[in-house]
């Protein structure tokens, strides 16, 4: 059960996010796992009748727990967070859960990732008087990353840009796939305009929007506002209001 729990999580289960940019135009990538895939890793590997949350000290703590069957008796482990600059205590159960899950080894390869670090194209960074920002030509979320791993270690990582260019890499590689170059098919559908990207993902976000108001879930749309304020889509913004209110208003 150890090792299931223990096994790195795919590249797609990973989130990156722009953690700063300097005055050189380099930015520096944060790695991190959602909340939501260590619930998934809880429920395929120890069922979910088999697990338990607790949080303590205001949400600051959490105490997970799995059932074992063979004592019949709950093994818990418990760690600390820190609260979100979005939603104080909501953050705050979110981290310190997140953090117990690392100390049953899911997700703990993110430890051994390298600095991800690369310098962006003057299309991709706008500046905000000595401070720079990504633009619109900077749409992290549609890159894609690799992964290989030896041993449950972090072997090779790799990333290409929405025109399926290798931005940055790290490490050997086994399988040499992921850093061919795009085909004609690929480059023709990496040529929309701008305009015709910012449209499909305002509408793509609407129907997620819609999406998380019928299953009544929060989390994924408070992550949609904070990816639309970081991008500037005020449309998407403005759906949200007018799906659930304030960004801080909860179910």
């Amino acid at each position: 059960m150890l090792n299931e729990l223990q096994k790195p999580l795919s590249a797609k289960q990973i989130d990156f996010r722009v953690q700063s940019i300097n005055k050189g135009q380099y930015v520096t990538i944060l790695a991190y796992k959602d909340a939501r895939v260590d619930m998934e890793r809880l429920d395929e590997v120890v069922g979910a009748l088999n697990w338990k949350r607790e949080h303590s000290r205001d949400n600051h703590n959490c105490t997970v727990s799995l059932y074992n069957k063979e004592i019949q008796e709950w093994i818990s482990k418990e760690d600390t967070g820190t609260e979100s600059q979005a939603e104080a205590q909501k953050g705050l159960a979110s981290d310190s859960f997140k953090r117990a899950c690392f100390n049953w080894g899911i997700g703990r390869e993110l430890y051994d990732y390298p600095l991800i670090q690369f310098k962006l194209k003057d299309s991709e960074v706008t500046k905000n008087g000595d401070k720079f920002r990504p633009s619109w030509g900077f749409n992290l979320k549609e890159w894609s990353w690799y992964t290989e791993f030896k041993d449950n270690k972090l072997t090779f990582i790799a990333c290409k840009d929405v025109k399926g260019v290798v931005r940055w890499k790290w490490g050997e590689m086994k399988d040499k796939k992921f850093l061919k170059k795009p085909t004609k098919t690929e480059k023709k559908q990496y040529n929309e305009t701008p305009t015709q990207k910012r449209n499909s993902e305002i509408n793509e976000k609407f129907e997620e929007l819609e999406e998380a108001k019928k299953a009544s879930d929060k989390e994924s749309a408070d992550a949609i506002w904070d990816w639309a304020e970081l991008h500037g889509h005020t449309q998407v913004l403005d759906r949200y209001i007018s799906l659930f209110g304030d960004v801080r208003q909860n179910f």
